[in-house]
């Protein structure tokens, strides 16, 4: 009503004016252009909310959810709160009005917010911080209360007491203020969020819980994780082994998988999984299987799996003749380390070129390990130098194909010294710069001693692996422990 009436009243005016004389043309283009402008911006701004903000039929359970219990636990415990409802007003107790998600990618914290709002018996509505965000101010805030609005609007057409929002990647919403001086926008939608936060009542006839994930709890506004708005910070991390196991049996429960198939062993050899590489593993196994003609899906189809997962797809590139010999030699030289100082872990070696490697050794895990030795490390280090020392030793020089190699043994070399672990003792890693310098050379060059000694013994051997691993372009661990048996057996 009151826009129809103050547009009446301007074009009363505009008449008026040209009744008296007045050229009215310049105000009609300035009136043009902000009718142009309301009707572009703001109000396609909000129908776009409409159709960005993304009401689900929550289906999945807790239960559905694999590899993260310590998560679920923690999650269904604060989510009690809100099921008994009755009895906290009883004891006087203010129900939460968020749950902050935080974790790596695709640990299944969306997922986990589904199952959420399952339990509650609650709307689900999500959306992600990155929508909220436009160049024109004002219109992220109006954004922030129509999601608000539209929630409550839903649970009741659904007849629900209870409403879940899901904000996805809210770092980019919920930024520290001030860290974009120059567009001020990113501020208002943050604070609109923390006033409808704030104003989230017990008493009300939806009530909405907000749940937010993200993967960079650093950069969000300190205001956000204050009591009275994330209440609760719940850690979603990469699922261990057992975790693994469990997500593994929910993504293959569905699909034929052979006898001879052992989840648990790679369970084992997938550490650093998230639950997302999990599923997809699962599902390029089977697509491997269609590939084979299979009715049913093997362990080798899993082993590729892995190594789609890891690196990418094969390439059609093929290396020259000379390139293979070399991709051949320097594979057999981590191959052999890897077996040498730490027996049984190498699953197998391959030369063929897949997504960045042009070849590549896969190892098993020890275990799923969060702290490391110093004896751990070194050698690792080894392992790391032995691709281009083989090369080295066979062809006289080494090549480019070892700078990933060497980035990561200078990685681990300093992991000993920063940790406290070398001759050094605890250093200070800002003023001891040079110290810790000459110390990650002299670990450095003390492996390449010690790995030249052991290829040099073991030359006939390296030879070997090489040949097969050219001609065959795959090689497993059995085959490569069978060699070396083999050649133990004759020195």
């Amino acid at each position: 009503m009151l826009l129809e009436a103050g547009i009446g009243a301007g074009l009363a005016l505009f008449l008026f004016l040209a009744m008296l004389g007045y050229n009215i043309v310049p105000f009609v283009l300035i009136l043009g252009i902000s009718a142009l402008f309301y009707f572009m911006v703001v109000q396609k701004g909000m129908l776009n909310l409409q159709s960005r903000n993304r009401y689900v039929g929550v289906k999945i359970s807790f239960d559905d959810i694999g590899g993260q219990n310590t998560a679920k636990r923690e999650l269904i415990e604060a989510l009690n709160f809100i099921v008994s409802g009755d009895r906290l007003q009883s004891l006087g107790i203010r129900p939460l009005k968020g749950i902050l998600l935080t974790g790596p990618p695709g640990t299944g914290k969306t997922l986990l917010a589904k199952a959420a709002a399952a339990y509650t018996d609650a709307v689900f509505l999500s959306a992600a911080g990155s929508e909220f965000v436009e160049m024109y101010a004002g219109v992220g805030a109006q954004r922030v209360r129509d999601l608000f609005k539209q929630a409550k609007e839903l649970a009741k057409k659904e007849k629900k007491t209870r409403a879940v929002i899901f904000i996805d990647e809210i770092e980019v919403l919920g930024v520290k203020r001030g860290s974009h001086s120059s567009h001020l926008e990113y501020d208002q939608t943050l604070n609109q969020l923390l006033v409808e936060m704030d104003g989230l009542k017990t008493s009300s006839d939806v009530k909405v819980l907000v749940i937010a994930a993200t993967n960079r709890v650093d950069m969000l506004d300190p205001a956000l994780l204050r009591p009275g708005r994330f209440d609760r910070q719940v850690k979603v991390d990469l699922p261990d082994k057992e975790g693994r196991l469990q997500i593994l049996k929910i993504h293959t429960r569905n699909k034929p998988l052979d006898q001879e198939v052992d989840l648990e062993s790679i369970a084992q050899e997938t550490f650093g999984f998230s639950g997302a590489h999990l599923e997809s593993l699962a599902n390029e196994a089977a697509i491997y299987a269609l590939r084979d003609n299979e009715t049913t899906i093997k362990s080798h189809h899993f082993k590729e799996a892995v190594d789609k997962v890891m690196l990418g797809e094969k390439l059609d590139r093929r290396p020259t003749t000379a390139e293979l010999e070399r991709i051949a030699i320097h594979e057999a030289g981590h191959a052999i380390i890897s077996e040498t100082v730490r027996p049984g872990s190498v699953v197998h070696l391959t030369v063929t070129p897949r997504g960045q490697a042009l070849g590549y050794m896969r190892q098993k895990p020890e275990g799923d390990s969060y702290l490391y030795t110093k004896s751990y490390l070194l050698k690792q280090i080894k392992i790391a130098v032995a691709g281009a020392l083989a090369e080295e030793m066979i062809l006289g020089e080494r090549s480019t194909g070892a700078a990933g190699d060497f980035q990561e043994a200078v990685k681990l070399a300093r992991q000993i010294v920063v940790t406290g672990l070398s001759e050094l003792g605890i250093v200070d890693a800002e003023k001891d710069d040079q110290a810790i310098n000459t110390k990650i050379k002299e670990i450095l060059y003390g492996q390449v001693e010690e790995v030249k000694r052991i290829l040099t013994a073991q030359l006939p051997l390296l030879y070997q692996v090489a040949a097969d691993l050219k001609m065959q372009e795959k090689i497993s661990g059995e085959r490569l422990r069978e060699l070396i048996a083999t050649y133990s057996r004759c020195a």
